[in-house]
Order: structure tokens, then sequence, then C-alpha cells
């Protein structure tokens, strides 16, 4: 059976036909977040260190949201527009989990991202026991 998740109207407001995360069995799918403001849906061009700080944050959203939280990702998909940015992405990344029981994660560079942000990062979540 499948659960389809959306927040609230007034927060993280889906700037495309999405759901922010789909339960399918024991796991979560969490869509791609950008650095986007989660009450007017437009993203946040700033330092890489904002953007990544907001994507992070808005993730945490969508796991409360979900019931669950960073504890329980087993994997990350990290979108970058530039790979000067990945120390930076990853020091603000590993700070919202336990350095000891890391999720897998794929990093890829890419030309561009919704709404010319910079970094993007979705997740896949064990619900199960």
């Amino acid at each position: 059976m499948l659960e389809y998740i959306t927040l609230p109207n007034n927060v993280l407001p889906p700037v495309a036909p999405y759901s922010h995360a789909v339960r399918a069995g024991d796991f979560l799918f969490v869509t791609g977040q950008l650095a986007e403001d989660p009450v007017t849906g437009k993203v946040i061009i700033g330092s890489i260190e904002e953007q990544t700080k907001q994507v992070m944050e808005n993730l945490k959203l969508v796991l409360d949201h979900a019931g669950t939280s960073f504890a329980q990702v087993v994997m990350a998909r990290i979108f970058v527009t530039d790979f000067r940015y990945y120390q930076t992405v990853n020091d603000l990344y590993v700070s919202y989990f336990n350095k000891n029981r890391l999720p897998c994660r794929t990093t890829v560079g890419v030309i561009g991202l919704a709404g010319n942000g910079d970094v993007e990062i979705d997740l896949i979540v064990y619900c199960g026991d």
C-alpha cells in the first residue's frame, strides 16, 4: 500500500506536480528539496552555506511530517551545480546525522537545478523496525 505525503499548503508549497514523500511498505521516498523558503515557496539564492542549510531544514520538515528522522535515512542523493561546493555541502550535510551511522550516498554534478538553486537533496528512509 502506498501513502502519499504532502505538507499543508502553507508549508513548502509544491512548485511542480509532486508529493513531498511517498511511503511504500517500510520505505519512505522523499522528493528532492531545494533551498526553498518554506512559507513563500521561493528558492533562496544565497551562499552555498545558506542554501544547503535550508535544503536540510526542508528535508527535516518533510521527515518530521512523515513521523521519521534523519536517523532512519538509508540513502541520500545530492545534486550540485559546482563541485567547488562539495566540501561545504558535506560539512553541513553531515551535521544532521550521527557520524557513526551515515547513510549511503551519491553526489552528482549537474548543469542546473529548478529555481536556479545550487544544491538539491533527496532521501530514501527506512521506516521498519
